[in-house]
């Protein structure tokens, strides 16, 4: 049985792993979701190489909530290239989630895009694991996850 990895943070400032997790559990059967949970957006690569070493899981999602401060930028731009890292020595993938708090424009949208765009990843998830022709058919089509998709150039 496939076992998918959720890991999540306490700085975030919703709870999108339980967002993912619901959505996870309403599409299907035939996995176990494990989650972990952790401080901050920096602790997410060391959490995902531990799920996948030590939980063996097949995929990840990891969700985050960076701040609006200079130095909240920076720290996600260092967990991104810490969740690459990890994908890489892992031979694994990582799918990162994050919601900058200046993506909404008040506490509701935010809210709102934090729900959707971790359900949207926790679908995308399963097409990696489960079907991933579903992923080719949808090439180039400028699919967004949280607000509206960009669309294709194709004219």
């Amino acid at each position: 049985m496939e076992k998918i990895g959720v890991v999540d943070t306490t700085f975030a400032r919703f709870d999108m792993g339980k967002s993912a997790i619901d959505e996870l559990k309403s599409s299907g059967t035939g996995f176990k979701i494990i989650r972990y949970t952790v401080p901050g957006i920096k602790d997410l690569p060391v959490a995902c190489k531990k799920m996948f070493e030590e939980q063996d899981c097949d995929i990840i999602i990891a969700l985050g909530m960076p701040g609006p401060k200079p130095i909240d930028k920076q720290c996600a731009h260092e967990a991104s290239t810490g969740l690459i890292q990890t994908q890489l020595i892992c031979n694994k993938h990582i799918l990162e989630v994050f919601v900058h708090e200046e993506e909404g424009s008040d506490e509701k949208e935010l809210a709102w895009l934090a729900d959707r765009r971790a359900r949207e990843h926790a679908l995308n998830c399963l097409d990696l694991l489960f079907k991933p022709e579903k992923l080719v058919k949808n090439a180039g089509n400028g699919l967004r996850e949280g607000f509206e998709d960009a669309g294709s150039l194709r004219s």
